[in-house]
């Protein structure tokens, strides 16, 4: 056999060679230049013990600069109970497959069930999937489910208030998939509702997405909109970071169809940018048309409680014409994260930690201001992230912050940063990055 771990035979190996018509597997890369194919063998350390292997991965933790965050642009610093990290460690919820075989899978189907209902209550929406990969592909995944419940519609509008990150995913999955992307204008950072009724009057428009608070940071006020949209027969999609709907109003409460969105502000450690998870959830109406997975509650033949996989509206396991997506993961090690965290936060501490971030991101917004260097960007209500104008070189306050063990703000422009606070930021680690900054510009000056 030549590959150790490979289960195919020579002879499986030349007929799968001789079925494509080339020679030998080094034809398959024939397009690959010369000068960027690896010569010789891999170099690789020598075996290491337990200790030296710890004492490496120590070694390499201290080229990691930990710094205190106060930038988000939806990624977050949330506190989590340590026993959410104990918890998911359990044996019933590491199951050896996947949900598919239910008999040996009921621990996996038992969270994703209340990871369901959860997230459902916290939208304010009737159905919650199995979750998605994360936010912005969950967001795209929405465009194409709001094109394939219309009748000949292709048109999705996207407020220019949305994460650019998300955006620049709707319009890879739009460009493969016939899905014309219309941006809605925004007007002091907010969506210009009038460009949307606009654009509506036009026709052919199967959804509208918008983010509540917005990429700013800004708490928008979608009142009317969803009248709008459903006038015109299009969806009404609201993407929202997870933790913030806490407090604030939900997308069910705004009237929306479909609920979207990042979940990693459920306590899911930042860990340098992954993993997230995507949640997704919508009207009744609209279930047979969501991607991924929904699992519910029956009972088996002793009339004992069970859990299965009610519906899978996806191309394994239906026609390929038919299917609404190919999404074939759940991010189910996050879902069940986030499920234990809000399970162990409860409502009130859910509730809790959002006030202390909204708090938190005010006294920030007033301090910077007092200190004669920053401006409002937008006079609109925010949450706990804002924009800032900033009257010198953003690059060099950021790098000078960095060095002093601050990861301040978000660069939106030349001229605007945007800071995000949670309730993992004490008063006095607010007042000590704008004392930072007051020396860093005394000393310049």
């Amino acid at each position: 056999m030549q590959y150790k771990y490979f289960p195919h035979t020579e002879e499986d190996i030349r007929q799968m060679l001789d079925k494509i018509g080339v020679q030998s597997l080094d034809d398959l890369y024939e397009d690959v230049p010369e000068d960027i194919k690896l010569k010789g063998g891999y170099v690789l350390p020598s075996a290491y013990s337990e200790t030296e292997l710890r004492n490496l991965f120590e070694e390499m933790k201290m080229f990691n600069s930990l710094l205190t965050v106060f930038a988000g642009a939806g990624c977050y610093d949330h506190y989590a109970p340590s026993v959410v990290q104990n918890l998911i460690e359990r044996s019933e919820f590491l199951t050896s497959y996947t949900p598919y075989q239910a008999e040996i899978s009921q621990g996996t189907l038992h969270y994703i069930f209340e990871y369901q209902s959860m997230m459902a209550e916290l939208t304010g929406m009737d159905i919650s999937n199995a979750s998605m990969y994360d936010g912005a592909t969950a967001t795209a995944e929405a465009a194409m489910m709001a094109v394939a419940s219309a009748k000949k519609a292709n048109v999705v509008l996207v407020s220019a208030t949305i994460d650019p990150k998300t955006l620049r995913v709707i319009n890879t999955y739009a460009k493969f998939h016939s899905i014309d992307i219309k941006l809605i204008a925004q007007k002091d950072g907010v969506t210009d509702v009038d460009d949307m009724r606009r654009q509506l009057d036009n026709g052919g428009v199967a959804g509208v997405i918008t983010q509540q608070p917005n990429y700013y940071g800004i708490v928008e006020d979608f009142t009317g909109i969803a009248d709008a949209c459903h006038e015109k027969k299009a969806l009404f999609i609201i993407n929202s970071v997870a933790a913030d709907l806490a407090i604030l109003k939900t997308p069910g409460e705004w009237g929306a169809d479909i609920a979207v969105g990042e979940g990693q502000s459920l306590g899911i450690p930042m860990t340098f940018g992954g993993p997230g998870i995507g949640y997704m959830c919508c009207t009744e109406k609209l279930m047979r048309k969501m991607p991924g997975r929904i699992v519910g509650m029956t009972k088996d033949c002793r009339g004992q409680r069970a859990f299965v996989l009610t519906l899978q509206a996806r191309e394994q396991h239906i026609r390929r014409q038919k299917a609404t997506s190919n999404i074939c993961s759940n991010q189910s090690l996050m879902a069940l994260y986030v499920t234990i965290y809000m399970s162990v936060m409860g409502k009130e501490g859910l509730k809790e930690a959002a006030e202390l971030s909204y708090a938190g991101a005010h006294y920030l917004y007033d301090e910077l201001l007092k200190t004669g260097y920053f401006k409002p960007r937008f006079d609109k209500p925010f949450f706990n992230e804002f924009c800032l104008t900033y009257d010198e070189d953003i690059d060099q306050l950021q790098e000078e912050c960095a060095l002093m063990g601050f990861m301040a703000g978000v660069k939106v422009d030349d001229s605007t940063v945007m800071f995000a606070v949670t309730e993992q930021r004490t008063k006095e680690e607010i007042d000590d990055l704008v004392h930072t900054i007051q020396t860093f510009r005394e000393d310049k000056e």
